[in-house]
């Protein structure tokens, strides 16, 4: 298929996905004022179509449907045509989404809304092919249905858009409910533990996504209930997600998620999101478990991320595609002949046996087509293959890196999946969250400077004075007014910053920012965040959001973060903050927690027990250093750490947190305070004795 030789005013966006369709031959508007302002002076309807660069399908819509002129000119002829990058403008997305599942029952990309000029929808659907097939109307067939339908009934249309605007905005509304308890953390076990795959791990058959946050509420409603099964269920899926083709073995970092129920075919696709969380949730098991290949796998995801998806000045890129050359997956699958051009006999034996590579290809497409091709999956651990096959565990480990080496500096020649190197503030704060994360329990400092580096990075270029964010950075331009999920998440980010490098002036501005999110995003009438700041475009509603979908809601996030920084600073309206917006969507929660398992995490947070814990000493000196290490040898996920110095009198952390001013050395020697449940014991200066209180 030919592109058209002229481009659309798609040329001129900085966003990968909209310059992927500038030369096609639809006449393509970014959205915003110029298309609204068309449609009402021609008095045509909006084909509004939302995807994201890396989303196969959009790709597959774009080929058979909007490079093809005959498409094209129907589309042209009928509507004014909007593209949005559902990443950059997530408000629009989540807006128009909602109509999708109001309409049709589900949703998904690529997005297919055709609305009136006053933005209300009248009509919804996700991919709809060229041709009609199946009983699906295809565009060729649809199109002038709805242009007939246009020019001679256009008041029905009028009706049926106004009457779902109302449902829309009926619906977003919260209405606030009783208080959470620990019942509602009880309740989200339950249907997590009746959905658990025994079997395969995961949660439900298929498809499975990662849902890290699952992870995050289990390990710590793990530490809450002692309950064996708990840690299964958590073991179980992260080893099985670990051994899958969702799990990129030779590069590393997880596809976004798998279309079987055994993880073995994935969607390609790989999210910044993902390994951010997902290095988290490895990070802390780890913690809990000791188990090496937990530890593998979260240092495996940080060398994948800052070697393919970091910029030179430190932010971190949206996401990799799942296609190249045209075809899903091409860049990771083998054919058998290829691998065998590049191992030796000892080795491809080896790599057969392990990843069950076949000569025929090693799995079935989603239509139940044998490949011929190969995905790197494994059915038995490191442990265990090594044990049966009579290999030394650290000789077959070494022998697997070889190999993965050997097949690694191939696969870098071949052509790459396009990159979506827009850099977004939300998806940001959740790596310098990771890496935090990481480094408290690692001690790695490379991660810190990483984390350090990409807030640098932020703060030049995606703050502005007035101390509000932008959404998204690329090309050197910074663009977009920020959404909730920026604030929470980069807030989230700083303060696990904080906890690792004890630099006042990151819980500062993780104050201010919070300060912010507060005085501009909160529903001053029902509680909660919208997700949009009283400075955004004024859109159909504003959207308030607390389902922890493949990432978790503003909403959810900044309850943790409300609770964390309220036991920092001693500020008690923060927590009530926090206990209103587990009341604003109390009423949806109680039906479903397995839903809303990063509002559980803060939930869990908040009932406690939970930590405070002080510690007066400088922080270069060797004991110092030595006390915040024992601490974070522990699994303690509900504590916060202050360091105070000494040497600094009037200091910034005793501004922030004045609850701290008297707390002073033992005879010079470093002191620790701890607090458990609101009840403060005496300082003491034995490393020893807080071991056994922190047990």
């Amino acid at each position: 298929m030919k592109k058209a030789k002229n481009s659309n005013r798609l040329k001129n966006e900085i966003s990968p996905y909209l310059l992927q369709h500038a030369y096609n031959p639809v006449d393509w508007y970014p959205w915003g004022e110029e298309a609204f302002n068309k449609a009402k002076t021609e008095k045509k309807p909006i084909f509004l179509s939302i995807g994201y660069s890396t989303c196969h399908w959009c790709h597959v819509m774009s080929y058979e449907s909007f490079e093809d002129n005959n498409v094209a000119k129907l589309l042209n002829e009928t509507f004014v045509c909007i593209k949005v990058d559902r990443e950059e403008r997530p408000d629009v997305d989540k807006i128009y989404m909602k109509v999708c599942q109001i309409l049709t029952g589900s949703g998904g990309w690529p997005l297919t809304i055709i609305m009136t000029p006053e933005k209300k929808p009248f009509f919804s659907a996700t991919y709809i092919p060229k041709e009609s097939q199946y009983g699906i109307k295809g565009l060729l067939t649809l199109i002038p249905e709805i242009k007939k339908l246009w020019e001679n009934k256009s008041n029905d249309f009028l009706n049926s858009a106004n009457q779902i605007t109302e449902t829309l905005q009926k619906i977003i509304k919260n209405i606030g409910g009783i208080e959470l308890s620990q019942k509602t953390l009880d309740l989200a076990y339950e249907q997590l533990f009746n959905s658990f795959d025994e079997l395969y791990g995961g949660f439900g058959y298929q498809p499975k996504f990662p849902t890290p946050h699952n992870i995050l509420f289990l390990l710590r409603y793990w530490k809450r209930t002692d309950d064996n099964f708990c840690l299964k269920i958590i073991v179980d899926t992260l080893e099985q997600m670990r051994m899958g083709g969702i799990y990129d073995h030779i590069g590393f970092g997880f596809h976004r998620y798998s279309t079987d129920r055994k993880w073995i075919l994935p969607h390609f696709e790989k999210m910044l999101y993902d390994q951010a969380l997902l290095i988290m949730a490895y990070t802390e098991a780890y913690q809990v478990s000791k188990k090496q290949i937990f530890k593998k796998t979260a240092q495996e995801l940080i060398e994948y991320v800052i070697r393919d998806m970091k910029s030179i000045e430190g932010g971190f890129y949206s996401a990799e595609d799942a296609d190249s050359e045209g075809k899903e997956g091409k860049f990771y699958n083998w054919k058998y002949n290829e691998l065998k051009k590049i191992l030796n006999h000892k080795e491809l034996n080896l790599l057969e046996k392990f990843y069950n590579i076949k000569k025929d290809g090693n799995y079935s497409s989603e239509i139940g087509k044998i490949s011929e091709e190969n995905i790197f999956y494994q059915t038995t651990c490191i442990e265990d293959f090594a044990k049966y096959n009579q290999i030394k565990e650290k000789e077959f480990i070494d022998a697997l890196e070889k190999i993965r080496k050997k097949i690694f500096q191939i696969r870098e020649k071949r052509v790459h999946p396009e990159k979506d190197d827009k850099i977004l503030t939300d998806w940001n704060g959740l790596m310098i969250a990771a890496l935090a994360k990481a480094f408290q329990v690692f001690n790695y400092k490379d991660y810190t400077e990483k984390a350090e580096k990409a807030l640098k990075f932020i703060l030049k270029y995606m703050i502005q004075k007035n101390g509000s964010l932008l959404h998204s950075f690329r090309n050197g331009e910074a663009k977009i007014t920020g959404y909730a999920d920026d604030y929470a998440f980069l807030i989230w980010g700083i303060i696990e910053l904080y906890h690792v490098t004890f630099k006042p002036k990151y819980l500062m501005l993780a104050i201010d920012l919070n300060n912010y999110l507060l005085n501009h995003f909160w529903d001053k009438t029902n509680g909660g965040l919208f997700f949009t700041s009283d400075t955004n475009e004024k859109l159909l509603t504003r959207t308030k959001e607390a389902y922890d979908g493949a990432v978790p809601s503003a909403n959810s996030v900044t309850m943790y973060n409300l609770i964390r920084l309220a036991r920092i600073t001693g500020k008690i309206d923060l927590e009530e903050k926090a206990k209103q917006i587990g009341k604003t969507f109390s009423t949806q929660i109680s039906k479903m927690p397995q839903g809303y398992t990063q509002m559980m995490v803060g939930l869990d947070f908040a009932i406690g027990p939970s930590f405070e814990i002080v510690i007066v000493g400088n922080k270069d000196k060797k004991n110092t250093q030595k006390i915040i290490q024992s601490i974070n040898s522990f699994y303690l996920p509900n504590k916060v750490v202050i360091l105070k110095e000494p040497d600094i009198k009037n200091s910034l952390i005793e501004e922030l947190a004045p609850f701290i001013k008297d707390y002073n050395q033992i005879k010079n020697q470093e002191t620790i305070y701890v607090c458990k449940n609101q009840m403060c014991q005496l300082p003491i200066t034995d490393i020893k004795k807080m071991k056994q209180f922190l047990r």
